[in-house]
Formats: C-alpha cells, structure tokens, sequence
C-alpha cells in the first residue's frame, strides 16, 4: 500500500511516503511557517523523488487533532480533497500519538494549549489508555501522581518545572510529530468518508466560548434578523 502521512497539527510539519511499512521519505519542520503554504509544495517535491505520481497513493493518513485550529484545518481540508480527488482511502489518527515513540511504559504526549492548559494523551505500549483531553495543566499533574512511571513528551519545555516540582521521577522527553508513525498506524485503521471527517478539537474556539458565556439560552436562535 502506497501511504502518504501528514501532520500540521502544531508549529512543527511532518510529512511521510510510506510503501507498506517501509518508509520511503520523511520530512519534518519545527519553525513556525504558514503550514498551508508549506505542505503542498512539500508534498509534491517528495513524491517526485520517490518517483510517484499522485495516481500511485492508495491512502491518505492525517493528523486529525487536537493541536493548533488553523493547522488542523489546514490538515483535515487538504487530506479530503487528495482523497476525494484521487478516490482514496481517507484514515484520521491522533495528533498526540504522532508525539509517541515507540516504546513500553505510560506516555503522556502533549501540546501546549495556552494558558496552562494542554493536550493530553495516555498511551501504553502503543495503545490509548483513555481519551485524549483538554485539561488544566495542574490538574493532569494531579491525576498522574499515583503513577510511578510516566514518561512526558510532546512540546513539554514549557511545563518542565512544574513535572520537575510535583513529579520529580518523571521523564521529560521533548518528541516531535512523526508522520511515519501515523503512516504506520493509519495502515491498520478502517478508512472514513471523506466529506464527513472533521478535525477533533477537543475544545471550542475562544470566540464561540466567549458567545456562549453572553447567550446561555440552550433554545435561543443562532440567526437573528437584522
């Protein structure tokens, strides 16, 4: 099965060709660069030097969220047009388990979310343990202080004395996205319609949280005439 991967989900761009398991290429970006003008290009360079035509994919594997909302979108619009396009298969994989490398043992990727908050997974040996979340920082500390293995990794810098102060026998172990993970895991998943696949966000935008604090009637309409 010829695969092509993609995260835009953060600051950091990967993006793989995969044949099967075997990875062909790889890309990845950590600056922060407008990702919709980036990925495309990108994209069109590594399928000339592996000497495919976008004829050749078989399946589209992207990042579907949470992480950043225009890089999402950006992911999730440009996966459904090649899919739809070409008349392939679309498949959606966590953004927080591209942050994972493989190995045993409890990991918590996650994203900065601003404010304290983050994204958070909980992954074990591969495996989602719980939902991904959006969560208050310090409350994820708490949570995890019953474990005595924990293994953060993602954009984690930021929160290093925090781990360091409640959770000194954590690791911290700074990951980037790797589309040939997603590439690999998207290969065993089912694949979606691809005018139905949103992105997961996880929570709403600061704009639509800010309009629902003004308007909490649950019957009231959402068009008013003028």
């Amino acid at each position: 099965m010829k695969v092509l991967a993609f995260d835009t989900s953060s600051k950091a761009m990967s993006v793989a060709l995969l044949e099967d398991c075997q990875l062909l290429a790889e890309h990845t970006l950590n600056v922060k660069k407008n990702h919709s003008i980036s990925l495309m290009p990108v994209i069109d360079f590594m399928m000339k030097q592996v000497g495919w035509k976008p004829t050749d994919l078989e399946r589209i594997v992207v990042a579907q969220g949470p992480g950043s909302y225009t890089g999402l979108r950006v992911a999730v619009a440009t996966a459904k047009t090649l899919a739809y396009t070409l008349a392939i298969d679309l498949v959606g994989v966590s953004s927080l388990h591209a942050l994972c490398p493989e190995r045993s043992g409890l990991l918590v990727p996650i994203i900065d979310a601003r404010r304290n908050n983050v994204y958070a997974g909980f992954y074990d040996n591969g495996r989602a343990t719980q939902p991904d979340c959006h969560i208050n920082f310090s409350d994820l500390l708490a949570m995890l202080k019953g474990h005595e293995k924990v293994v953060f990794v993602g954009e984690v810098e930021a929160f290093r004395n925090q781990i360091e102060e409640v959770l000194p026998q954590a690791q911290i172990q700074p990951t980037l996205p790797s589309a040939a993970l997603i590439g690999k895991l998207g290969q065993k998943l089912k694949p979606v319609v691809a005018h139905a696949f949103v992105p997961e966000y996880l929570k709403k935008v600061e704009a639509e949280e800010n309009w629902l604090k003004t308007n909490l009637e649950t019957n009231a309409d959402y068009i008013k005439r003028v």
